[in-house]
């Protein structure tokens, strides 16, 4: 058997993992999600490091809604230079920062309304659990997509002794191993193939997908993303322009 049939064959069976353990959890996020949004308030998205491709992925893409709202920090999102600008070392030493977490939300305009959803494989570094401590303080809902099996196996990081799956209000659990990476390779140490991001994303759409069909359950039109680079280029990006201005609506008022 091949690496790649190794790989998905992996993929494959945590997805099926996911829908048989987590598909409540999924669903009572994409709950506190509609809610927020019905109410004309926002939910965040955010993760460090690959933990930030998930939660960029809530919006704006293609099948995603007005009202999700990533929150993105370069210097702990981007470090693929490794050296030099934004590099790795930068990134290591900010997303250990306690405190850090507090300050990136005070550039935001929180709302107890408003929905946090936190995505950390580990669940266990300081910029996570600033945020999800400060938006509990706030009076938001916290929801966590984490790895349960790597974080009860390692040591929190925090001062306040706790990992994402111990603060967050509803926990989805990938279940991706301590590891992450998932294929063992003959002669070689280390394994390859890390599926954490794969199955984050796929939790996050899921949930997204969630959010979508309760707001339509509560009689509330949602402004969803279309695909632009089809025969109906013109009527696309009409739709997404609209979006864009129910965006700013919705800030506006902040």
């Amino acid at each position: 058997m091949t690496i790649t049939d190794r790989y998905l064959e992996t993929v494959v069976a945590s997805v099926e993992r996911i829908r048989e353990t987590q598909a409540d959890a999924i669903r009572a996020a994409g709950r506190a999600c509609a809610r927020s949004i019905a109410a004309d308030k926002l939910a965040f998205t955010f993760g460090t490091g690959h933990g930030s491709f998930a939660a960029l992925e809530c919006f704006p893409r293609t099948g995603t809604p007005v009202g999700f709202r990533p929150i993105v920090e370069s210097a702990i999102a981007n470090f693929h230079h490794v050296l030099g600008d934004q590099g790795a070392y930068q990134y290591r030493f900010l997303h250990a920062l306690e405190g850090f977490g507090r300050q990136i939300l005070r550039a935001h305009r929180l709302d107890p309304g408003d929905t946090m959803v936190l995505f950390s494989h580990s669940g266990i570094n300081a910029v996570i659990l600033d945020m999800a401590i400060r938006a509990h303080e706030i009076g938001m809902t916290v929801v966590g997509i984490t790895s349960v099996p790597h974080s009860s196996a390692v040591t929190a990081r925090h001062s306040s002794g706790k990992r994402l799956f111990e603060e967050a209000d509803i926990v989805i659990d990938t279940g991706v191993p301590l590891s992450d990476a998932s294929i063992p390779v003959e002669g070689l140490e280390h394994p390859v193939g890390p599926t954490s991001t794969v199955l984050a994303t796929a939790v996050a759409h899921a949930m997204v997908g969630e959010t979508v069909q309760e707001l339509v359950r509560l009689g509330v039109r949602p402004h969803v993303m279309v695909n632009p680079n089809t025969a109906g280029k013109e009527e696309a990006n009409a739709i997404n322009d609209g979006n864009y201005e129910e965006l700013w609506r919705l800030l506006s008022s902040r």
